[in-house]
């Protein structure tokens, strides 16, 4: 159900060193580090720690939740179900493949300004 969580922070590296320590000793390492996001896991980065965009105060950008899709057609009908129900557009459905070739993935706000996301990996 959960694809993955991502926590702001505020000093990249320093949180970089304290998750390296820290989740080592319950099996995770960093998996992927795109400079000012890392990702952390056992075999996929469930976990992952990143700067918030220029501007954006840490602490006001609060946890980001992805949920997993089977196929593309199910992160376009999450992306539409949220605008219709309150939900605020927060990314379009499309390919991120800055994160990799076949990530797919829809960002909304929720009612209350919780940032999700429905996201496939899969190939189309």
């Amino acid at each position: 159900m959960i694809d993955h969580i991502s926590l702001p922070v505020t000093d990249i590296e320093r949180a970089k060193a304290f998750y390296d320590a820290v989740l080592s000793t319950v099996g995770y390492r960093r998996m992927m580090d795109f400079g000012q996001q890392a990702g952390y896991g056992d075999g996929h980065p469930h976990f992952w720690i990143g700067v918030p965009p220029e501007g954006e105060d840490a602490s006001a950008a609060g946890v980001h939740i992805a949920f997993r899709a089977n196929d593309r057609e199910s992160v376009d009908a999450f992306h539409a179900a949220a605008l219709a129900h309150g939900g605020r557009d927060n990314g379009a459905p499309g390919l991120r493949p800055r994160y990799h070739p076949h990530y797919y993935a829809g960002f909304v706000f929720d009612p209350d300004g919780n940032r999700i996301e429905a996201v496939c990996h899969l190939p189309a």
